[in-house]
């Protein structure tokens, strides 16, 4: 089915839908073996149906039947999913190589020694392997809105996780199937330049978005790898709105690796790799050898691009012509987050403006003042630089006390909001738009870092914490406000005064506040915790932490109260 393709859900919901011997009706989950056509080949599956119309998800394990925490992950979740949660219909295959599966071949004893992945979209005429590529293209892709494949290294690989996308596709389609890629919890994503030859990239060739997540590899499985790739499925759900319920938090947002090099062995041999999957590596590198058994090297691969490695071969022996070693490069201008954070605080600068002019003349500003000058020395002029500066708050009150303050923010809207504030008040302050994690400013600069509410924002905040450290002069201090933002649901302002600023703003756009900070990695911290020991890995020695700031600065819950506690961390260099 085309994903443009527009369906009259209302009259097809009333029907049952039928697939092979599997009869499910609206609100209902059906298990068992599914048998398409002449019954060749039968599935283990699960197809749920929800309560209301929507999309078709299809969800396929065991491609390749050595890669088992795919197939577990598909085993619990078609337990697990409930019709009454979900919108459309799902449909689990949660083994595609049965056979192959079930005789444990793994992924080096399917038929013929063919690759099942390699053959789609088969070939109903062909041979065994080929007509199931064929069947499941027929009877399952078909029917598809959207495709999730699941898979490990082979039984011989070890990886870090990661997951493709398909980019050799209709353009809203491979849009599609990025943003699908970019709700799994994982480092980084590859895009695929293929059409066929894999069931993900054939399924987008005819109009289907589609992702393949790689997790575990090496013949085993783990619950924890089993967990993630569960917590991926229900969030690409929750993404599609097939499923409710709120995204959880990750640990990773997917950066792009690029110009991918797949190296294999020009020799049979031992297999002595140098690195680890997920290890960085510069181009010229030696990333492992390959040896006859007298110890004499046969071959030497090296790196012709520097990046990341994403799988290779972990077992002693390599096959001429096999896989050895894959690995990209890390494209870290494609992080989307930053323009995404930039256009929504963009949306929100002119009320950012208003509520930081109000605020400037309320008693939050002296009770600020009393907060920081116990923090920094007295009776110096001091060079300031205030981090994610936003309308001007905090550059604009250091000012009025006689420092040299330097504002950055990375919106532009909220650096012309700055400067036309710090004009209404009478001070010099120097405003530029600019990166809170690469700071252009030389070494040991500033006396003082400053930030409020800005580190949770962050997509790479430990890269901030460096950069800040490094403008400071030897003895300066950072003082950061902020909160633990991601134990709280931005989106629920029930506590809020009436009169609240939050109250004031639509619901999409908290919501939209509160989608972003998923995809922050930040966010599934526990903080300040977090922050004392990112600092203290990178040198900082001397820390206080205040819990107690917003008792003291919020004392009315009035339009500038934050119900979330805020920490005070303070380091010096």
């Amino acid at each position: 089915m085309a994903y443009t393709e527009e369906k009259n859900k209302e009259t097809e919901w009333d029907r049952p839908l039928v697939l092979g011997n599997f009869t499910v009706h609206q609100g209902e989950s059906v298990s068992g073996f599914l048998k398409l056509e002449d019954g060749e080949f039968e599935f283990p599956a699960t197809v749920i149906r929800g309560d209301r119309p929507g999309k078709t998800v299809l969800i396929t394990a065991g491609i390749h039947p050595g890669e088992y925490v795919g197939v577990e992950a598909a085993v619990e979740l078609g337990r697990e999913l409930r019709p009454e949660k979900i919108d459309g219909t799902v449909i689990i295959i949660k083994v595609i190589s049965r056979e192959e599966f079930e005789q444990r071949k793994g992924s080096a004893g399917m038929t013929g020694g063919r690759n099942l992945y390699r053959l789609f979209p088969g070939n109903m005429d062909g041979e065994r392997l080929e007509r199931l590529a064929d069947l499941v293209t027929r009877q399952l892709l078909s029917i598809a809105d959207y495709y999730i494949d699941l898979h490990s290294g082979d039984d011989y690989e070890e990886l870090t996780p990661y997951v493709y996308y398909a980019g050799k596709a209709e353009s809203e389609v491979s849009q599609m199937s990025r943003k699908m890629a970019q709700q799994v919890d994982v480092p980084y994503m590859v895009m695929s330049l293929t059409a066929t030859g894999g069931s993900y990239n054939y399924a987008a060739s005819i109009g289907v978005p589609s992702i393949m997540i790689e997790r575990g590899g090496m013949g085993g499985w783990t619950m924890e790898e089993v967990q993630s790739t569960k917590r991926d499925v229900r969030n690409i759900l929750k993404f599609l709105g097939v499923c409710e319920g709120q995204r959880d938090y990750r640990h990773y947002y997917p950066l792009d690796v690029k110009n991918v090099q797949y190296q294999a062995a020009n020799v049979k041999g031992l297999w002595y790799p140098r690195k680890k999957a997920g290890d960085l590596i510069i181009e010229g590198e030696v990333l492992g050898v390959v040896k006859d058994y007298e110890g004499r090297v046969l071959e030497v691969s090296r790196a012709v691009s520097s990046g990341v490695i994403l799988y290779q071969t972990g077992s002693l022996q390599v096959v001429k012509k096999g896989p050895m070693i894959a690995y990209g490069e890390i494209a870290y201008e494609r992080d989307e987050r930053k323009e995404r954070i930039t256009s929504y605080w963009t949306k929100r600068s002119d009320s950012f403006m208003e509520q930081r002019r109000e605020e400037l003349h309320s008693a939050l500003a002296d009770r600020w003042m009393q907060e920081i000058t116990q923090h920094i020395p007295q009776g110096e002029k001091l060079k300031i630089l205030d981090v994610g500066c936003g309308a001007g708050f905090f550059s604009i009150l250091l000012a009025k006390y006689g420092h040299e303050v330097t504002g950055i923010d990375l919106t532009p809207d909220m650096i012309r909001h700055a400067q036309e504030l710090a004009e209404e008040e009478g001070v010099n302050c120097a405003f530029q738009v600019m990166d809170a994690e690469n700071p252009e400013f030389a070494d040991e600069t500033f006396d003082l870092v400053i930030s409020r509410n800005l580190t949770w924002t962050l997509p790479d905040p430990a890269r901030a914490y460096r950069e800040w450290n490094r403008v400071l002069k030897k003895g300066g201090v950072l003082l950061n406000f902020d909160a633990n933002y991601g134990a709280v649901d931005f989106a629920d302002t029930s506590d809020l005064p009436t009169n609240h600023t939050h109250n004031k703003i639509e619901t999409e756009m908290m919501q939209e506040c509160e989608d972003i900070k998923r995809q922050l990695p930040i966010s599934s911290h526990a903080r300040p915790a977090w922050d004392l020991e990112t600092l203290g890995k990178i040198g900082m020695e001397q820390f206080a932490i205040d819990l107690g700031i917003s008792k003291r600065i919020y004392v009315e819950k009035d339009q500038f109260y934050n119900p979330t506690p805020l920490f005070l961390l303070k380091a010096m260099k």
